[in-house]
């Protein structure tokens, strides 16, 4: 029988996606083959293991499967070597930690206060639980990466592992400045490019796999594949920290990273999950979705100059990648209030702490938007005008709430989810 209770709730959340305006950065629509790929039969098949190195039988269709994922996710990064199984993105950078990390090593992360994320040093987190963590952060000044910081703590600290990336940083990082600092005290570089993995993927931004070590994402947001984790090197290299297998002989890192997956961190891998990911990669690879990530970064300039126009704090001043960080405080509204607010209005955004923040991580004094999801469906610059207005609209004045919510709802009716 039919869970009717459920499937009546999926609908509504399809209604919910559909006639509202998805504004959250690490959000996208994943198209109907990657969701028909994550819905199927593979659901069935447990996997523990690689390729042709499996705990269970009948699994040499999923091999095949694994196979294609893992080759099409080395063309689309010219990658030699990668591991596709990671269930997130904090899966992966947990089982790099793992791999490469002794508990108590000292990492370097971005702060999250100022744009990082959980995963890099957070006091809550794994990885400010089991690792000692330092930090940098952004200049006040003007909202960019303090290198200089950056680099007279990692000369003091001398940390195993500098980590960089961010989820709430809009501008491109200088990958060869942060390697010089790591090989000036003897570091591995771990890039966390989540957010703007589809745009690096099409050389719109910066490339990390030329500078540093070991580099993860997510294979959501601006990939627009299914909600999983990615491991990706250019160029493997024995361990430099001496880390040694039971048989006492030095082992490349990319065997390291593989047994940091599982059985690290992880038990079986979610094969529907990683055929949805090869379905992702293959898209990602099409001109098709080159055009789509250039609107995507043209929409983010064009929204994140709207607002600057009417007079919205953006941290750093603008924005290179998909994303913009909006600092709330000259608008006399908090990060919580303008979530709550635009949500009334089917505006999603979520609330973000700034740099330098007076508010809790429960308030903020900031937000966060991102062009992945609406450019998806098929919105483009004069569509970000639109948008800047309506919430502009709600930001100033409440009682436009209800007004705003039916314009989005009869103007939303003209970009389905999936055509």
């Amino acid at each position: 029988m039919r869970d009717t209770k459920l499937f009546d709730l999926i609908e509504k959340e399809k209604i919910r996606q559909t006639e509202g305006i998805e504004l959250i950065a690490s959000e996208n629509y994943a198209s109907e083959d990657v969701m028909a790929a994550a819905g199927s039969i593979l659901t069935n098949k447990y996997a523990e293991g690689l390729p042709g190195k499996r705990y269970y039988g009948g699994c040499v269709v999923v091999d095949e499967i694994e196979d294609l994922c893992r080759e099409r996710l080395k063309k689309l990064f010219d990658a030699s070597w990668v591991n596709v199984q990671p269930h997130s993105g904090a899966q992966a950078n947990a089982a790099v930690m793992l791999a490469l990390l002794n508990p108590g090593d000292k990492i370097l992360g971005f702060d999250l206060a100022h744009g990082g994320h959980l995963t890099h040093g957070s006091p809550v987190n794994y990885s400010g639980k089991i690792y000692r963590p330092f930090f940098y952060g952004v200049k006040k000044e003007d909202g960019y990466i303090d290198y200089d910081s950056l680099e007279k703590t990692a000369t003091k600290e001398k940390p195993k592992l500098i980590i960089c990336g961010a989820s709430s940083y809009s501008r491109d990082w200088d990958y060869k400045k942060i390697r010089e600092v790591a090989d000036s005290v003897g570091a591995l570089v771990l890039a966390d490019i989540a957010h703007p993995s589809g745009l690096i993927s099409r050389g719109l931004l910066n490339d990390p796999l030329d500078y540093c070590h070991v580099v993860t994402s997510t294979t959501h947001k601006t990939l627009r594949g299914p909600r999983g984790g990615i491991i990706m090197m250019r160029n493997d290299f024995e361990n430099p920290f001496g880390i040694k297998t039971p048989k006492g002989i030095l082992r490349k890192v990319s065997s390291l990273l593989d047994s940091g997956v599982f059985p690290g961190t992880q038990g079986g891998p979610l094969e529907h999950i990683i055929g949805a990911k090869a379905v992702a990669f293959k898209e990602a690879l099409s001109d098709k979705y080159l055009e789509y990530v250039v609107q995507v970064k043209k929409n983010a300039n064009t929204m994140s100059k709207e607002f600057v126009k009417r007079d919205y704090n953006i941290i750093s001043g603008g924005t290179e990648n998909h994303l913009m960080l909006i600092d709330l405080r000259n608008k006399n509204i908090t990060g919580k209030e303008a979530e709550e607010n635009l949500g009334m209005a089917d505006i999603t955004i979520n609330k973000n702490m700034v740099p330098f923040d007076t508010e809790s991580p429960f308030v903020t004094s900031g937000m966060r938007v991102g062009t992945a999801a609406i450019t998806t469906r098929g919105m483009e610059e004069d569509d970000m005008k639109k948008i800047v207005d309506f919430i502009d609209r709600v930001i100033c004045d409440t009682g436009e709430i209800e007004a705003v919510r039916k314009e989005i709802n009869e103007w939303a009716n003209n970009f389905p989810l999936h055509k």
